[in-house]
C-alpha cells in the first residue's frame, strides 16, 4: 500500500482510507459490528492506516462504535482519525451549525465517542450558509492550542468557498465527491487544491456500487438508488456494456473494476486518498491493491472516454 503526506500536514496516510459512512442505519440498515471490527484489524494487515468518520453518522453511532473498539484492542496510535462536524443534532431536528460554541462542544463530544484526547484531521462536513469565519477561526485556533486538534479540513465545499475560509483559517484537506462520474471537480476544486497543497480525500469513489460492476443486469435497486436514473432501465444496461468495456483495462493491470475505479481517481495528481466504505475484512483486503500504484495516463484518458460516452448515451435512454 502506498503512502502519501496528507497536504502539508504531518500525517502520513495510507492512500485508501477506510469509510464509516456504512454506520448510518437511516441510510444503510443495521451493518453488524463483529466483521467489521474484523475489517479494522485487518485494515492494518494491508497498510491501511487512515479512518475518516463523522458525528453525523448515525448521530454519533459510528464514532462512538470506532472509539469503544480502538480503546478496546489498543489501536488508536495506530491509525490517522479523521472526523466531522457540521449538523447539531441535539434538537430533534438536524440543523447546520458552525458557531463557536458548537464547534468547541462538538469536538468535545466526539473525543469522549472516539475515546481519543486528539483528532487528527476535523473537518466542516458541508457549507454552512450562516457559518461566520471568525467564529469558526477562533475555534480552530482553540482546539489547536489546547492539543485537541492537529490539523483542519472541509468536505463538500466548493472552490469559492474554500478561498473564502483561507482568508480566516488554515484548510489542510478537502473531502468531495468524486469519481468516473462524478468530475466536476476537476474543473475549479482540484486545480485550486493542487495549487495551495490541499490534501483531497475523495469519497463516494464507486458512485454507490454502480462502478464495482458487481450488480446483475437484471438486478432491482430497492433502496435510495431506486430514484437514480444511471441505476433503472436501459440506463443501467448501457452502464453495464461500460462495466464490460473496461474489463481489458483491469485484466491489463491485474485489476478488479471496483480496484480500477479507484486506481483512476487516485491517478489524478491532486488526489491524496479514496475513501472506501468497509464493512468486512474481505472487503477492505480486496479494495487494497488500488492503493499500490497509479494509471498510465493513456489508459486514465481511454477509461474516462468510455464512461463518459456511456453516460451520455444512458441519459438518453428511455
Amino acid at each position: 500500500m502506498q503512502t502519501i503526506q496528507l497536504g502539508k500536514t504531518d500525517l502520513i496516510v495510507s492512500r485508501i482510507c477506510f469509510g464509516c459512512w456504512q454506520l448510518s442505519p437511516k441510510f444503510w440498515g443495521e451493518v453488524p459490528l463483529g466483521p467489521w471490527r474484523e475489517a479494522i484489524k485487518k485494515a492494518l494487515d494491508v497498510g491501511v492506516n487512515f479512518i475518516d468518520t463523522a458525528d453525523a453518522y448515525g448521530d454519533g453511532y459510528a464514532e462512538s462504535s470506532l472509539g469503544d473498539f480502538l480503546a478496546k484492542e489498543g489501536l488508536r496510535d495506530r491509525f490517522v482519525i479523521a472526523t466531522k462536524f457540521y449538523w447539531n443534532f441535539e434538537r430533534e431536528k438536524r440543523y447546520p451549525d458552525t458557531s463557536h460554541d458548537y464547534i468547541i462542544r462538538e469536538c468535545e463530544a466526539s473525543l469522549k465517542r472516539l475515546k481519543t484526547d486528539r483528532i487528527d484531521l476535523y473537518q466542516i462536513h458541508a457549507w454552512d450558509p450562516l457559518i461566520r469565519p471568525d467564529e469558526v477561526a477562533a475555534a480552530f485556533g482553540q482546539l489547536k492550542k489546547q492539543g485537541k486538534v492537529r490539523w483542519f479540513g472541509v468536505s463538500n465545499w466548493n472552490a469559492d468557498q474554500i478561498r473564502m475560509g483561507l482568508e480566516h483559517f488554515d484548510i489542510e484537506c478537502l473531502q468531495p465527491r468524486y469519481s468516473l462520474l462524478t468530475r466536476e471537480i476537476e474543473e475549479r476544486e482540484l486545480p485550486l487544491c493542487l495549487g495551495k497543497r490541499i490534501g483531497v480525500i475523495a469519497f463516494s469513489s464507486l458512485y454507490r456500487g454502480l462502478l464495482t460492476g458487481k450488480y446483475p443486469r437484471d438486478h432491482k435497486f430497492t433502496d435510495t438508488r431506486a430514484d437514480l436514473p444511471l441505476f433503472q432501465g436501459k440506463a443501467f444496461q448501457r452502464m453495464m456494456d461500460a462495466m464490460d468495456d473496461l474489463k481489458p483495462f483491469a485484466e491489463k493491470h491485474g485489476l478488479t473494476l471496483p480496484q480500477l475505479a479507484i486506481r483512476w481517481i487516485l491517478t489524478h495528481p491532486a488526489l491524496s486518498c479514496a475513501i472506501v466504505g468497509i464493512k468486512t475484512a474481505e472487503h477492505i483486503e480486496t479494495i487494497a491493491p488500488a492503493g499500490d500504484a497509479i494509471l498510465p495516463s493513456t489508459d486514465w484518458w481511454d477509461i474516462a472516454d468510455i464512461i463518459e460516452t456511456a453516460e451520455e448515451e444512458a441519459k438518453k435512454a428511455d
